[in-house]
């Protein structure tokens, strides 16, 4: 996958200074001495390619809009709110689904190929890491690019069922008003009204994208797997997450736990900056190529 080499999307990254000197001199020291090094990644990454997270101050969905996320107990229970959300997925996707990865994904997955990353973990569920060819991963809270049946587990591509939305609905249209952090799209109730949702094709169940959805949790075997990788590492790098949500943060404090050094790269504070040994406040697109 080739990344654009046009100037990075800003639309959706919150004003920062361009990085100090002296910080990057920081940051360069503190990845020379990491030999097995753990990445933790959140929507900071994501957002020069265009992406908007949901807490940065004055530009995140929270700060635009007074949507919320669907909630995992929502859509379980209701259809209206399934076909709510799906009608929204299904118009945002094609731009979703588009997105490239930028500079800091590619750097990211050139220091796994180097053997300096260890383990890269990612909060967000845009498949942009993959795309840039990062191997040695996991996705925390899944991937839209991904969906399943709650009845039987099956599992199809989101782009295969782009295609049976397509063959349910074909004189359905709706105008899209906005895009948020995993590609659902403001539409009004009555644009969404005649939108139909297909089924599981096995057996007839509800599909899911396979994402962690507010109010729902991460696997334990997952949660076991990432702390595994965590013992094995010697150093921790946050990349463009203010460490909100606990699934992720709860990584940080088991490396304070080790005494393992933790380096935080994010535009504006995070959960973790009493207890970094090093907080920059730049762009992971723009310090991250800097650092050799």
């Amino acid at each position: 996958h080739s990344v654009s080499r046009a100037s990075p999307n800003l639309t959706f990254v919150p004003a920062c200074l361009p990085p100090d000197p002296v910080e990057v001199e920081e940051l360069q020291r503190f990845v020379s001495n990491s030999k097995r090094l753990f990445v933790m990644t959140g929507a900071g990454v994501s957002t020069e390619s265009g992406i908007p997270d949901y807490r940065s101050e004055g530009i995140g969905l929270y700060a635009r809009t007074d949507r919320r996320p669907v909630q995992h107990a929502e859509f379980i229970r209701s259809a209206s709110a399934r076909q709510r959300y799906w009608a929204r997925n299904f118009v945002g996707w094609p731009q979703f689904s588009s997105h490239q990865p930028n500079k800091a994904h590619l750097v990211l997955r050139d220091w796994e190929k180097l053997g300096k990353l260890h383990w890269l973990v990612t909060q967000n569920v845009d498949a942009l890491h993959t795309k840039a060819g990062s191997r040695r991963m996991t996705e925390l809270h899944g991937c839209m690019h991904r969906v399943f049946c709650l009845a039987c587990g099956d599992r199809i591509l989101r782009s295969e069922l782009q295609e049976h939305f397509e063959a349910l609905n074909p004189t359905w249209k709706a105008e899209a008003f906005g895009v948020a952090p995993d590609g659902d799209v403001f539409l009004t109730d009555e644009q969404v009204r005649n939108f139909r949702v297909p089924a599981c094709r096995r057996c007839g169940g509800i599909l899911k994208p396979d994402v962690t959805f507010f109010g729902d949790t991460v696997s334990q075997e997952k949660v076991r797997f990432v702390h595994q990788r965590l013992a094995e590492s010697d150093s921790m790098l946050v990349a463009g997450s203010s460490m909100q949500v606990y699934s992720g943060y709860r990584f940080a404090l088991a490396a304070r736990e080790k005494k393992l050094p933790i380096a935080v790269l994010n535009i504006g504070p995070t959960r973790l900056d009493h207890f970094a040994s090093l907080k920059l406040n730049s762009r992971c697109g723009e310090l991250l190529p800097l650092i050799v």
